[in-house]
């Protein structure tokens, strides 16, 4: 891969952020993250992967938290990438280490969830608790 290749944010990728208010703002913060991946110039697969990922996050936020936020954040070299964040105030998550650990499977739910989510980037950091709602950030490295 040439150097060009792995340089900073294209010109039109700069930090932005959606309200989850809304089931169309999930659609919304898919959209916008694939747009962005694309202007970084991850692969077709990483900008789905990136895209699906935060999709799922979306949803959760909408499903069980009923708002909160998507944030995207181009990374620069020396780690090109993207970093996602995905926060809200609702009631945190109970079950954590049985979904982490692959066992629990939601009554209603096709997707992949927050598994699925690590499985798709490159690190993954959960921050939750009972009144402090849920914090999840996401980073995909450009290789």
């Amino acid at each position: 891969m040439a150097p060009a290749d792995l340089a900073g944010p294209g010109p039109r990728a700069r930090a932005e952020q959606v309200n989850i208010d809304r089931e169309d703002d999930i659609v919304t913060a898919r959209n916008r993250a694939r747009f962005m991946a694309e202007d970084l110039g991850f692969s077709k697969t990483d900008q789905i992967k990136i895209a699906t990922a935060v999709s799922e996050l979306a949803r959760n936020i909408f499903k069980y938290a009923g708002r909160g936020l998507i944030a995207l954040e181009p990374q620069s070299p020396p780690r090109p990438g993207i970093k996602i964040v995905a926060c809200d105030q609702g009631g945190g998550i109970p079950n954590l280490d049985e979904i982490m650990g692959g066992g629990y499977r939601s009554k209603t739910g096709l997707g992949l969830g927050i598994l699925g989510c690590k499985r798709l980037m490159d690190e993954f950091n959960i921050e939750t608790g009972p009144g402090k709602g849920t914090k999840i950030t996401l980073f995909k490295l450009k290789t």
